[in-house]
């Protein structure tokens, strides 16, 4: 997903290392907060999510940092026991009039909580793993459409 935001790269990178940023948008993510003595966005810091789903209960992750470029990108993956379920990320790219703010997602290598939904249904997979995709496509879109409004305040 990608949003022209109308601001510089520094505004926008102030908005996207924000972690508190989609617990205001997304109906799944209740809370965040940082691990250790991490306060920032920056390689190797962890942070730790609390989420609740409808069909797939509560649950906690923990997040580590793995890549950054500041005001250009950053990018952390979802570690479980089974490794990493998830990589996320934003990008932040010049453009004309502002900036181009990208947020994405990958699911994988290791199992997410996915597999018991598959696992007690698995001639619903396709379905399945479809409509969580939307889940992460519409969670995207309203992170930019809050970061494009914090960006004009």
């Amino acid at each position: 997903m990608a949003e022209r935001i109308s601001c510089d790269a520094a505004t926008a990178w102030d908005l996207v290392t924000d972690i508190e940023l989609p617990v205001r948008c997304s109906p799944e993510l209740e809370a965040v907060s940082w691990e250790g003595d991490a306060d920032r966005v920056a390689l190797g810091a962890r942070f730790r999510g609390h989420s609740r789903h409808p069909a797939l209960g509560a649950w906690e992750t923990v997040c580590e940092v793995v890549e950054v470029e500041p005001e250009r990108r950053w990018v952390w993956n979802v570690v479980g026991a089974d490794g990493v379920s998830a990589t996320w990320g934003f990008e932040i790219d010049q453009a004309r009039e502002g900036v181009i703010v990208r947020q994405w997602a990958r699911m994988g290598p290791a199992p997410s909580g996915l597999v018991v939904a598959i696992t007690a249904t698995p001639q619903l997979e396709g379905r399945i793993v479809a409509r969580r995709l939307e889940e992460w496509s519409a969670g995207m879109r309203a992170n930019l459409a809050e970061i494009q409004a914090r960006a004009q305040q």
